[in-house]
């Protein structure tokens, strides 16, 4: 089967949607994961902390490659059956859930102490000091490497066609494969990555100035 310029892109163009639908999926669901642990982490009681702690160094001190291995085998082990996309959403949502709590953490702490001192004279609990004091502010030194920490997200999801899971990368594996033209499919899946990510970037640096956010 012979294969149009048309043909390759409009399957990329599949392929991409894929990816792109995965970032979101891993991106929301691990920025509200992600805050769980994050409150954990800044919390008083210690076991928690350690929890959130041992949860961060666990995701942050593995290869993605492992985690995602870990979740589609590990899962299936118990007799449940896990499909590739879920096993990969539930991976990169563990995996973003760790480095934005610890992105976070970094920005609340970067709050000057007196802040937290001003607000526990209000009477405020440590819900309320983080609710209405610290995480606004916070927010703002937040949203660049947020932002950033996206492109990371959507670069991550290529690991995810090791398991079969077809996405911008797998899509051009097989076309690859199927054309004898891999640098031609290739350059156009680095180009499909870049349409994804340069935006991210741009988006990054016109909310860092909008909320006049410390680079």
């Amino acid at each position: 089967m012979e294969f149009t310029l048309w043909d390759i892109v409009r399957n990329l163009l599949v392929g991409m949607q894929w990816t792109l639908l995965l970032s979101l999926v891993a991106f929301i669901c691990g920025g509200v994961a992600g805050l769980l642990v994050l409150l954990g982490r800044l919390s008083d009681n210690f076991v928690l902390r350690g929890a959130a702690k041992g949860y961060i160094e666990l995701f942050q001190g593995t290869p993605l490659l492992m985690q995602l291995f870990m979740v589609f085998f590990g899962i299936a082990l118990f007799g449940v059956d896990i499909s590739a996309w879920m096993a990969a959403a539930i991976a990169l949502t563990l995996f973003t859930s760790a480095f934005l709590a610890e992105t976070w953490r970094g920005c609340v702490e970067a709050i000057p102490r007196g802040q937290w001192e001003a607000s526990g004279s209000l009477a405020m609990t440590r819900l309320e000091q983080m609710r209405y004091v610290i995480l606004p502010q916070a927010l703002r030194i937040a949203v660049a490497p947020t932002v950033g920490f996206s492109v990371q997200v959507v670069k991550g999801t290529a690991v995810t066609s090791i398991i079969g899971f077809t996405e911008l990368t797998k899509t051009g594996g097989m076309l690859a494969n199927a054309t004898f033209e891999p640098f031609l499919i290739y350059g156009l899946v680095a180009v499909g990555y870049f349409m994804l990510c340069y935006p991210l970037s741009l988006s990054a640096r016109y909310l860092e100035r909008r909320l006049h956010a410390p680079a």
